[in-house]
């Protein structure tokens, strides 16, 4: 019997030491495929273009001594959380009038034309083309803000936030149909905003970029060369063909893949003109830099402000409407107008919720807004009333 019983002692020993065996081999299996899947994708993003460059050596040792880059990497001037707690991100819905429903439009949104002619004027205009992209023409100098025009916000076509379907093919062949571009002026490194196919095409039209601090790594790489590039950090300005140009702060983060987060630096624009004073804020949060660039550059006759994609998960870095309404008051904006809506959809609200709530909050605010079509072609006088069309619903 005490036999038997050693003997079945070993066979369990021999039972649970054939399992630690099978469990060693399939967590080495899961870490050799891991180990081979990080490999292949740092291969596949130092491969493909799209995903840009990286700042140099001697770029990051120029960063060290500045205030708002800290252990590699770019901050806010507050402390700013880009994921809250499950609880509160479980509001999205209870925060969103459509409760997310329609986050995608019905169909085809309708544009306008692009009516060149009123573009080519000697008039200051603006011409909105979706969500941050934006043609100006400033003292006769022809502008373009995050010229994101592709069809697909991404690095790669197979995957991706797709744009939305428009009436007419108004994006990636009007490059072709541009007038030469002046400056090109980027507010961050993400993909809605910074795009290669868009880049890579405008390159032979336009004069020169002005981007954030880092920046210029993607560009260089896309095959820009280094002195059509101006780089800026926040407060800095300079001076291009009679403009007053000046990177502004903004609440955000930057980043093209998993390793170069806040690599690179965000903001907004200020462009000073004979006749107009645009800001525009790129992607942020609302915070005391509305109040500070009011201070600084402000009054503004027209403002381009953030104001959709929002998410209580991403109020640091992202505005409510009624919040960019605020900000426009904060920079002592005459006019404003609501962005980065009309193109994708990329979070859990109604695709044209954004602009209702803005409106809403404009009217009850007193606050001069515009809502031009995409395509559309505004004239920045100094009487800029245009009536609101509603071309959303439909």
């Amino acid at each position: 019997m005490e036999l038997y019983m050693v003997f079945r002692k070993i066979r369990v020993l021999v039972v649970e030491r054939a399992k630690i065996i099978k469990l060693k081999k399939i967590v080495l299996h899961f870490l050799f495929f891991l180990l081979l899947f990080c490999a292949a994708l740092i291969l596949f993003i130092n491969i493909d273009p799209a995903f840009g460059g990286h700042p140099t050596k001697e770029q990051t040792e120029m960063y060290q001594h500045l205030n708002n880059y800290v252990d590699g990497k770019f901050i806010n001037e507050d402390p700013t959380e880009l994921v809250i707690n499950s609880s509160d991100a479980s509001s999205t819905d209870e925060d969103s009038a459509s409760e997310a429903k329609d986050r995608n439009p019905t169909g085809p949104i309708p544009v306008s034309a692009i009516d060149w002619n009123k573009i080519k004027s000697e008039n200051d205009s603006l011409t909105w083309f979706g969500h941050s992209a934006f043609l100006l023409s400033i003292d006769n100098k022809k502008l373009l803000i995050d010229p994101m025009l592709s069809p697909i916000a991404s690095p790669v076509s197979f995957v991706g936030i797709k744009r939305y379907e428009y009436s007419e093919d108004i994006m990636l062949h009007l490059i072709d149909e541009m007038l030469p571009i002046d400056a090109v002026f980027i507010t961050h490194d993400h993909y809605d905003h910074l795009d290669y196919q868009s880049i890579v095409k405008l390159d032979s039209k336009v004069s020169h970029f002005f981007v954030p601090l880092g920046v210029s790594a993607h560009l260089v790489r896309w095959g820009i060369p280094e002195g059509k590039i101006t780089e800026l950090n926040w407060w800095e300005e300079t001076e291009y063909q009679g403009l007053t140009v000046a990177l502004t702060p903004a609440r955000h983060f930057s980043g093209r893949d998993p390793f170069n987060i806040d690599t690179t630096l965000w903001g907004g624009w200020v462009i000073l003109g004979n006749n107009t004073r645009l800001y525009t804020s790129g992607d942020t949060g609302y915070d005391i830099h509305f109040k500070e660039i009011g201070k600084e550059y402000g009054p503004f006759d027209i403002t381009l402000i953030e104001g959709a994609q929002y998410d209580p998960s991403w109020s640091d870095i992202h505005m409510v409407p009624e919040q960019s309404v605020q900000a426009n008051l904060d920079v002592n904006g005459e006019t404003m107008m609501l962005m980065h809506w009309g193109a994708f959809t990329l979070a859990n609200h109604g695709w044209n919720e954004p602009i209702e709530r803005a409106l809403e909050e404009a009217n009850e605010r007193e606050v001069n807004i515009i809502a031009p079509q995409i395509g559309e072609t505004v004239l920045l006088d100094s009487d800029l009333q245009m009536p609101l069309t509603s071309w959303w619903d439909f």
